[in-house]
């Protein structure tokens, strides 16, 4: 499973041949929550509360970034990071 992204403790995780909506798996410690790329929503799991809105932002910034990965990774092509400033 390609590691998208990672800070602050959080790592951002794409599934070859994963199920529709297009989404990524967020972990942050033991905890782990699946997001909807379009609705940037969670839709499954859970992450503490500013761990949620920190990565909901990110995803924000990075939308784009993550249809072209999610569709990369679907297709089983090369997957490059996402930086983090």
């Amino acid at each position: 499973m390609p590691t998208t992204a990672s800070f602050r403790g959080i790592t951002i995780r794409l599934y070859p041949d994963d199920h529709l909506p297009l989404h990524f798996h967020a972990f942050y410690g033991d905890s782990e929550a699946m997001i909807d790329i379009n609705a940037l929503t969670s839709i499954a799991g859970g992450l503490p509360p500013a761990q949620l809105r920190e990565v909901l932002a990110w995803a924000g910034r990075h939308q784009a970034d993550l249809v072209d990965r999610w569709q990369r990774c679907q297709n089983h092509q090369p997957v490059p990071r996402i930086p983090h400033p």
